[in-house]
């Protein structure tokens, strides 16, 4: 039996260099670190929330009020330049004005000057009472930047306190539109004082900054420091430095460290787990799917000449991508002005491809890592691995991504990704840097990430080799530099933390992390799709499918096409709340308004699908798809800080369609947002929060009332029963319940259409329905909620060897007992002794979802077998003897494949069994996921340092989780 080589691990850390643009890439060391961070695959050892290293931080608590004065000023509708046509004012965390919420398509003021920021300002010296500020202060504010949405500009605007900058919130984005302001944003704060002199150095604030993290002041590989003033909830606000910190390849922080005290007042985690006419052969999707060696890829020129598919110049590079700014002649590698792509194979960064001296970029690719099945002697093959290639690869993805996404906003003045921004405004020196093969012969497998340092600061991603796991991540030996959906995801990170909140305040917290995992998928997806590498349509794209092998939700739970998720489901994933699983919800969400989008304006033909893709046509000139994404990157720029949550988000893409289109979309908007639970009445605390209240009421819809009307088997009402739309409880809200405890009630309005509702209640279990809800009907939702003979709750008790075995038994899928760490048959069997005495069953329900901390996926139940005892005579039920087989699960009750086990396979299930007289059941964990699944058995590679066959070579192998297990008599 091969051993499992320590140093292989699901995720691991490289490390980083300077970027420098030169033929030869100049190494810097730095300290590797134990654990990596995984961005399109979450950590699986120890199923961590946030896999970058530490979440995100805000240490402000607590809330201010506005005045009644602001209150009543921002209310008024009178003079030119005032709140005109404003339906209602909703208030930020300090105090001032959030945003104002718009009735209908009407503007907010109108009658303002016609330079944008002018009218910016004026509109501001209007409201001034609504936002509690003074003249001096407003006189203070400045200009971060302009962007345009249509024939509409965003003026994005920041506070200073005593002639020093806010560093955190304390912006205002206002979009101005032929002299009438169409929307606001804003996390101003109201009359505040200057800040207190700083009493540390900028030195000191990088030793508590790097402190706080646990990492080393002297061993940064790189540091940039700005003294700012952060405002805080009814005080004054603090004088602090904002120290942006590289610690390792896979660890940055932007960290604000207040300059009196020295403690840290807020962290944000940094890391989100292509002759004169060059030429570039590359997969513009991926290779074939399934992973056979024909060699599928295309020639990009850069001009048109004979031998080439597809030409790729494009007014979004004024220079070829080989070209280096500062010289004008080409680097003849993997180098220039919009990215800068090497290998780097160990913790120190490798060479950029084999130069080319006729700018003839084609490598040759034997897909030898998956010829080999991963063995090592790949890295000295003729062609290393393939690694030219790759490199290769990569560099002409990060490219069309720079030249796709600046026609849809991310350009200069929105923070790009240039090494020279030809003086187009926002700061140069920061193209993306591709590390191929990242960490490849140091063991780091199944990953992909990307470090986004503010404008100006080190962009840099990292593709690594794919390879099974054992216990960890079942992935085929393939490279992620050839898969375009990796790729692009990575790259979106950079564009959406760089253009929401401005060019400092990338995406920060639960929802806004979900909503940057979201957003790249669905930037990959249109990509893809637009450019016609993936089927064009309403039918999502898989994320991954390559590196995965999973071609139908590759690395998510979900095809965000076949989604049930809703906003009432954050959480529901059985690591908790989590970025990348809750994420899902927003994608679900965005997908069904881009099939509403296609549905509305069609898809066009592929010549205007590539006119829209290549900046050639306006937004509205262009088919559904682009019209959708065209909103999504128009949204960013409405967002005056990172830390939104999916009702911020919300709006701003209503807003967006108000600047970009006049509002024609409302309706669409509105009904997709309701149906997805992120209706009119959804409100949330803020990115962080995990239990926002979710509505499915539109205003567009023609609403529904439905009145939850739960009965137990004698058709009497069942009180304290619980109602969720969709198919998850654990961790998720229900939208109704009837018990008086709760202000909740048992009736809610919901936008018309067919959904799936599950219910359960103490002593109940849980039953899934599909109701209808009609345009404007009121009707009851009725749903027969049945006696769960093994509830605690009527009785029933539960024995066995284990830990937390009364969790098996109270009607909850939200909790999980396990076996002991290393069961023995007997210890893996869980006795029930039924409510009632002797019944008659035929149906049992089992959950092997997970409860976050208590076993790890691969540990989840898989199959199961149900034994019987009747208590009679001298039978008493306490003997192995007296209990007889009744029915054994399929192996694949529980059916989890590659690359792991996901919550779907795991929920909750109802299975038939033979009609059984019994007082007791026994349940017989058979097998968990590890054990059972046979995406996880035996050896799968030819790594002789990687032993892959779960069973044996995973720690955890013998431990089993059950969450429920629910009995019924029919």
């Amino acid at each position: 039996m091969r051993r499992r080589n320590p140093a292989t691990r699901a995720v691991a850390t490289g490390l980083t260099a300077a970027v420098a643009l030169s033929l030869a890439v100049t190494a810097q060391q730095a300290a590797a670190a134990e654990e990596g961070p995984a961005d399109i695959v979450s950590t699986p050892p120890g199923e961590s929330d946030h896999d970058h290293g530490l979440p995100d931080l805000d240490t402000r608590t607590g809330s201010a009020a506005p005045s009644s004065a602001q209150r009543s000023s921002a209310q008024r509708s009178t003079d030119t330049g005032r709140a005109s046509g404003a339906k209602s004012v909703t208030w930020n965390r300090f105090g001032a004005p959030a945003s104002y919420v718009l009735d209908g398509t009407s503007p907010v003021a109108r009658g303002l000057a016609k330079d944008p920021e002018t009218a910016a300002r004026d509109f501001l010296a209007g409201e001034r009472a609504a936002f509690g500020l003074t003249s001096d202060q407003l006189e203070d504010v400045e200009l971060v930047g302009t962007n345009r949405i249509g024939d509409a500009t965003v003026v994005l605007l920041r506070q200073t306190f005593g002639g020093v900058s806010a560093g955190l919130d304390g912006m205002v984005a206002v979009a101005v539109q032929n002299g009438s302001v169409r929307y606001v944003s804003s996390t101003f704060t109201p009359d505040a004082a200057a800040p207190a002199a700083a009493k540390i150095s900028e030195k000191g604030a990088v030793a508590a900054a790097a402190h706080s993290v646990g990492a080393d002041a002297g061993s940064l590989v790189s540091q940039r420091t700005e003294e700012v003033a952060v405002p805080v909830p009814g005080k004054d606000p603090r004088r602090a430095f904002r120290v942006e910190m590289v610690v390792d390849a896979e660890t940055a922080y932007s960290i604000h460290v207040d300059a009196v005290s020295g403690k840290v007042i807020a962290r944000e985690n940094l890391v989100d787990a292509d002759s004169d006419n060059p030429r570039w052969k590359v997969f513009t999707g991926t290779p074939l799917t399934d992973r056979s060696s024909t060699d599928t890829r295309s020639t990009f020129c850069w001009v048109a000449a004979e031998g080439c598919d597809e030409v790729v110049a494009s007014p979004a590079s004024p220079k070829a991508w080989d070209v280096d700014p500062s010289t004008n002649i080409s680097t003849f590698t993997t180098n220039g002005n919009n990215a800068l792509t090497y290998e780097q194979w160990r913790t120190t960064p490798g060479l950029t491809a084999t130069p080319k001296a006729d700018r003839n970029y084609v490598y040759d690719w034997t897909n030898v890592w998956q010829t080999s099945k991963c063995d090592p002697a790949a890295y000295s093959s003729p062609t290393r691995n393939d690694i030219d290639a790759a490199t290769a690869n990569l560099f002409a993805m990060h490219n069309r991504m720079h030249d796709w996404s600046y026609r849809l906003g991310f350009t200069e003045s929105a923070w790009n990704l240039q090494r020279d921004n030809y003086g187009k405004g926002g700061t140069g020196g920061d193209p993306e840097v591709g590390r191929a093969q990242s960490g490849a012969q140091v063991g780091l497998r199944n990953n992909a990430n990307q470090l986004t340092l503010g404008d100006g600061g080190t962009v840099y991603s990292n593709m690594y080799m794919w390879q099974p796991v054992a216990g960890s991540f079942y992935a085929p030996c393939v490279d992620g530099s050839f898969d375009m959906s990796v790729i692009g995801h990575e790259y979106g990170h950079a564009i959406s933390n760089r253009m929401a909140g401005g060019p400092v305040q990338g995406l920060s917290g639960l929802q806004a992390g979900g909503m940057g995992e979201s957003w790249s998928d669905l930037m990959a997806m249109e990509y893809l799709q637009e450019n016609g590498y993936a089927p064009l349509g309403g039918e999502a794209t898989p994320m991954g499918a390559y590196v995965t092998g999973n071609p139908q939700q590759g690395i998510r739970n979900y095809n965000m096409g076949q989604s049930p998720l809703n906003y009432s489901n954050v959480g529901y994933d059985l690591t908790g709340p989590q970025v990348h699983a809750d994420g899902e919800i927003w994608s679900a969400t965005n997908n069904d308004i881009r099939a509403a989008f296609i549905d509305r304006y069609g898809l066009g033909d592929a010549a205007t699908q590539k006119a829209c893709a290549d900046g050639e046509r306006a937004a509205t000139q262009c088919p559904g798809n682009r019209r959708w994404i065209q909103l999504v990157f128009d949204s960013w720029l409405l967002m005056p800080s990172g830390a939104v949550s999916m009702v911020d988000a919300r709006d701003r893409m209503l807003a967006a369609d108000l600047l970009r289109f006049g509002g024609a979309n409302q309706d669409l908007l509105w009904n997709a947002f309701a149906a997805r639970g992120l209706g009119q009445g959804a409100t949330s605390a803020g990115s962080g929060d995990t239990q926002p209240v979710p509505s499915f009421a539109s205003a567009y819809a023609k609403d529904a009332t439905l009145r939850f009307s739960p009965t137990d088997e004698e058709g009497r009402p069942v009180v304290g029963a619980k109602l969720y739309v969709g198919e998850y409880t654990a961790r998720s809200r229900p939208v109704a319940d009837t018990d008086p405890a709760t202000t909740l009630g048992d009736t809610f309005s919901i936008a018309p259409g067919e959904r799936t509702y599950t219910a359960w209640a103490q002593g109940h279990g849980q039953v899934r329905v599909t109701l209808t809800a009609k345009p404007n009907r009121t009707r009851n939702l009725p749903v027969k909620l049945r006696d769960n003979l093994a509830s605690a709750a009527l009785g029933a008790t539960v024995t066995g060897e284990g830990f937390n075995l009364g969790k098996l038994v109270d009607d909850d899928e939200g909790t999980t007992a396990t076996t002991v760490d290393r069961p023995t048959a007997a210890q893996k069997a869980f006795t029930v002794d039924l409510a009632g005495g002797r019944q008659v069953v035929r149906r049992v329900q089992v959950s092997s979802l997970p409860e976050p901390g208590v076993v790890g996926r691969f540990q989840a139940l898989r199959q199961f077998q149900v034994l019987a005892c009747d208590a009679r005579g001298r039978v008493d039920c306490s003997r192995d003897a007296d209990y007889r087989p009744v029915w054994t699960s399929p192996a694949d009750a529980f059916p989890a494949g590659v690359p792991r086990p996901t919550a779907p396979a795991l929920k909750m299930r109802s299975f038939d069994i033979p009609q059984t007289a019994a007082t007791h059941l026994r349940f017989v964990a058979v097998a968990n996921q590890c054990q059972g699944g046979p995406a996880y058995a035996g050896e799968q590679d030819d790594d002789p340092a990687n032993a892959t066959d779960c069973a044996t070579n995973y720690s955890g192998a013998e431990k089993v989780g059950i969450s429920e297990v629910q009995v019924f008599r029919r």
